[in-house]
């Protein structure tokens, strides 16, 4: 059993198991209807996404520097206590059943599901 860390639109493995959109917003132009069927996600949970403010610094981000501050800012976000709790929970999870997490974003050296794969493990997570 474990979590797997992915990139949301793309085609899903054997046993993943359910798919979490950790995202600001759903996909553009894309029915509510389909968006498990395109291989996006079964549930939207924004609660593990960066606020708007640090998506838009993330995107913004063409150093090193100023990565390393979105990071810190991330961090500091999933501290809070519904994102922090909600860690604890997929980390116990993830050791029962198989499931995924992911973000849009193509490359996950500078998207926030490569923090989450971070916090996830410091957790205890069994992450692939």
């Amino acid at each position: 059993m474990a979590i797997r860390i992915v990139r949301l639109g793309t085609p899903r493995a054997a046993d993943e198991g359910l798919r979490i959109g950790t995202v600001r917003r759903p996909p553009r132009g894309v029915p509510k209807a389909e968006f498990a069927k395109r291989d996006f996600y079964d549930v939207w949970y924004p609660v593990l996404s960066p606020s708007q403010e640090l998506v838009t610094a993330a995107l913004h981000a063409e150093d090193d520097k100023a990565w390393r501050a979105f990071v810190k800012n991330f961090k500091a976000e999933m501290a809070e206590s519904d994102a922090s709790r909600t860690l604890d929970l997929l980390a116990a999870l993830s050791h029962q059943t198989n499931m995924s997490v992911g973000c849009y974003c193509e490359d996950e050296a500078r998207c926030h599901r490569s923090v989450l794969r971070e916090l996830l493990t410091a957790r205890g997570a069994e992450v692939i």
